[in-house]
């Protein structure tokens, strides 16, 4: 084994990555439940790669068939159905991990030096990763796949100038059909999970250049022992790769648990209507995006036209994504964790989650008023002007940016705890 080891060695750097990556790279000793989504993130992207090239062998890429392959899968393939619903089901799994692996970040401060292209080259993995989804979404070629893409991309048409040339381009037609089918099976099977490797490599590069935060949002290279070990550091392997297996364990207990008793979710994880071939003389009642996309698309139809012209939402809605980005600058607090933070930046923070919470909600209804809301208008004598749902999607679209746009004032005031010299446990 050693001379096979040295053998390697001489050729490629493997020990030494090894020993840089995992047996010798410190990490904070009081990592806690939060810090398991990375590492699912990891995990769920490869499953989505291995469920995803089985399901290209038997997938067509045409408007004729599309759909027809998706039900030859799922009934007449040897355990294609399980590998469609492991597809679809991790698709939501992994939005659920980073989004939980994102909200750690804005707990813990992680975004802040020196951690801050580590941040945004998650930001961009999360961008890709949404565009990776939508593409997917569209494969399957039932009802909601097509008229979602319908509606999404007719947006890039209000774009001033370039739009009704920027969409025949997108599409390669004048309509969703054949040629964009074709272009977002590319798109979804080759460049984007290219893409998204790329930058998970970079991201985790990046992380393990300046090393991982912790709960307290102390730097641990800052206080090392006579051999320049952290003192406050224990190995990332064994320690953490065993502590991540019991996260891995429970994470895929409830992955099953929803893959084989309920793997539409009631409609959350794959639509009802997505089960009917699509037919472009026909369009469903309600057109929206899954969840995971929903909180934008809320944005999105919370702005109104501008002299007919949607093109303010559609710049909502990207505003919204990219705001993320620049985070890091936002942030004027001189601690990280919020732990140690004032309480202005606790309850910003729990407005933050809530309003990102509801906007989600609020994309899958419709944009007319519920019946209790017009019962009880028209009872008490309230005239209806704007639906109630746009109402809430515009308060708590204010409350999303707000989020942003008073950050360098509520992470400036307020007292702020004493940050320890040490790691606490």
């Amino acid at each position: 084994m050693n001379k096979n080891k040295n053998w390697i060695d001489q050729r490629f750097p493997l020990t030494k990555v090894w020993n840089e990556h995992l047996a010798e790279y410190y990490t904070p000793r009081n990592f806690n439940f939060w810090y398991f989504f990375g590492s699912l993130a990891l995990l769920v992207l490869v499953l989505q790669l291995v469920t995803g090239i089985f399901l290209t062998m038997h997938y067509k890429p045409d408007t004729a068939t599309a759909f027809a392959s998706v039900e030859y899968i799922m009934r007449d393939v040897n355990w294609g159905w399980l590998i469609r619903y492991m597809h679809s089901t991790g698709a939501s799994a992994f939005f659920i991990v980073i989004y939980l692996h994102m909200y750690r970040g804005l707990l813990y401060g992680s975004y802040k030096a020196p951690r801050e292209l580590i941040w945004i080259l998650g930001m961009v993995i999360y961008i890709a990763l949404m565009a990776e989804a939508f593409m997917g979404y569209v494969l399957p070629w039932g009802q909601m796949s097509y008229w979602g893409a319908q509606v999404i991309i007719s947006l890039f048409g209000s774009i001033p100038f370039i739009g009704p040339d920027l969409l025949i381009w997108i599409l390669g037609d004048y309509a969703v059909g054949d040629p964009a089918l074709n272009r977002f099976f590319s798109l979804h099977v080759i460049a984007l999970p290219l893409i998204l490797v790329v930058l998970v490599f970079l991201h985790i590069v990046a992380l393990h250049t300046v090393g991982s935060n912790n709960p307290d949002g102390v730097e641990i290279k800052e206080n090392k022992d006579e051999g320049g070990i952290p003192k406050d550091g224990i190995p990332f392997h064994p320690y953490y790769t065993v502590k991540d297996i019991v996260g891995v364990v429970v994470f895929l207990m409830l992955f099953s648990a929803v893959l084989f008793y309920a793997p539409a979710l009631n409609g959350y994880f794959l639509e009802a209507a997505n089960f009917v071939e699509a037919n472009p003389l026909k369009t469903p009642e309600h057109i929206a995006p899954l969840w995971y996309l929903t909180p934008f698309y809320t944005i999105l139809r919370a702005i109104p036209p501008i002299l007919g012209s949607q093109f303010p939402g559609v710049l909502a809605m990207f505003a919204a994504l990219l705001i993320l980005v620049v985070l890091p600058w936002l942030d004027r607090s001189k601690v990280k964790s919020i732990r140690y933070r004032s309480w202005p930046y606790k309850v910003a923070l729990g407005v933050f989650v809530l309003s990102f919470v509801f906007l989600g909600w609020l994309g899958m209804k419709p944009v007319i008023s519920p019946e209790w809301y017009v019962s009880l208008a028209g009872s008490i004598g309230m005239e209806i002007e704007t639906a109630l749902y746009l109402i809430l999607a515009r308060f708590f679209s204010f409350c999303y940016f707000g989020f942003f746009v008073f950050m360098p004032w509520f992470t400036s005031i307020g007292q702020t705890k004493q940050v320890p010299s040490r790691l606490t446990e």
